[in-house]
């Protein structure tokens, strides 16, 4: 049995990296999948470039739309979707050519199952050249609540989309795929994890992830946690645990860059303009 895979890609301004992505979905042995690209307001030729791959192959689907970030993006690919099961691509990154044939018959063989994800190659430049492996854990909301075990591009069914109404459209700044994953998979569903490496994530430099990491991650985790404070509370004695062991963790990296000579040197390098500071102040 067969099931349609709707491929969902959102794009906003990476034309550069959209034919190398796509390319990937054309080469899949699995071909019996729709591929909706959603341009999230893009200014650069993302359009055009869309465009080229509708007139290739009737499966690429174009949606246009004002920038509205990437869960709005996501949302609205999958509700003009006709597939059973939803595979989010990020439009620079590539999966195996073989990624649906090892992933859709998971969903088709176990019921319990939601999200099927597999081990990932973090790569830069070209995807020959590999800087990381990700090998995720686990099955159920539990592994999932201090880190996110899933990449986005994770295969899973439309229904537990509906479920939980969707990727969360407040999330602005990162995280929204994590938080989506505790949603679905704290009604009950489980997840599974193909051992093999099915997904190649592009490293850069400039990114959404890196820019989260950077400058919104205490404020997303704050929220997940806050907004499934249900599964926090129960997990109390560990969730101390790990807050309490990071909070440490920091206090150590704060109190090593004190002692280092690069900070005393800046702190003697500095310690005139503040001196000049106060004395404008007065």
């Amino acid at each position: 049995m067969s099931k349609l895979v709707s491929i969902i890609v959102p794009c906003y301004n990476q034309a550069h990296f959209l034919n190398e992505s796509l390319n990937s979905v054309l080469k899949q042995s699995y071909s019996n999948w729709e591929c909706i690209i959603i341009n999230d307001g893009s200014t650069d030729n993302t359009e055009q470039t869309v465009l080229n791959w509708t007139k290739k192959d009737n499966r690429f689907k174009y949606v246009k739309q004002q920038n509205k970030g990437l869960s709005n993006a996501r949302n609205s690919g999958i509700k003009t979707s006709l597939g059973d099961y939803i595979l989010p691509l990020d439009a620079d990154d590539i999966i195996r050519e073989d990624f649906l044939d090892k992933t859709v018959p998971e969903l088709l063989e176990n019921d319990d199952l939601a999200i099927i994800s597999c081990n990932s190659k973090f790569f830069e430049g070209d995807i020959t050249n590999i800087i990381n492996e990700l090998k995720p854990k686990g099955n159920t909301y539990h592994y999932l609540l201090y880190v996110n075990q899933l990449v986005a591009t994770s295969l899973y069914r439309k229904k537990c989309w509906e479920q939980v109404g969707g990727y969360d459209e407040q999330m602005k700044t990162g995280f929204e795929d994590w938080e989506f994953w505790i949603a679905i998979t704290k009604q009950g569903w489980e997840y599974k994890v193909v051992d093999d490496f099915l997904f190649y994530y592009r490293k850069a430099k400039k990114s959404m992830l890196v820019d989260t990491i950077n400058n919104h991650f205490e404020s997303n985790k704050e929220y997940i946690f806050k907004k499934h404070n249900d599964l926090y509370i129960d997990d109390f004695d560990n969730c101390m645990t790990v807050l309490f062991h990071q909070l440490k963790t920091y206090r150590a990296s704060e109190t090593k860059m004190k002692k280092s000579l690069e900070y005393k040197v800046g702190k003697l390098i500095t310690k005139p303009f503040k001196l000049l500071k106060t004395i404008f102040k007065k």
